[in-house]
């Protein structure tokens, strides 16, 4: 599913709303349409955050898991 580059990785654990998805849609400025970032967090609304953002904006959540309390998104810009 994700491209042999390795993704851009957004570190946004310990901060809590707005500021993961502040930070993901800053790294997708930076990348070409295509492109693939992953995204860390830690706060407990970053899975409904992340999900309406990529909704409004066009980019596409390719997968979303959670690990020890740390979810984990890759997110392909539109």
């Amino acid at each position: 599913m994700h491209e042999e580059q390795p993704p851009i990785e957004v570190d946004a654990r310990g901060r809590l709303c707005p500021e993961p998805v502040l930070m993901a849609r800053a790294a997708l400025d930076g990348v070409s349409a295509g492109e693939t970032i992953k995204l860390l967090a830690t706060d407990p609304h970053a899975a409904l955050d992340v999900e309406v953002f990529c909704a409004r904006s066009g980019h596409v959540l390719e997968q979303s898991e959670e690990q020890k309390g740390t979810w984990i998104f890759w997110i392909r810009k539109s």
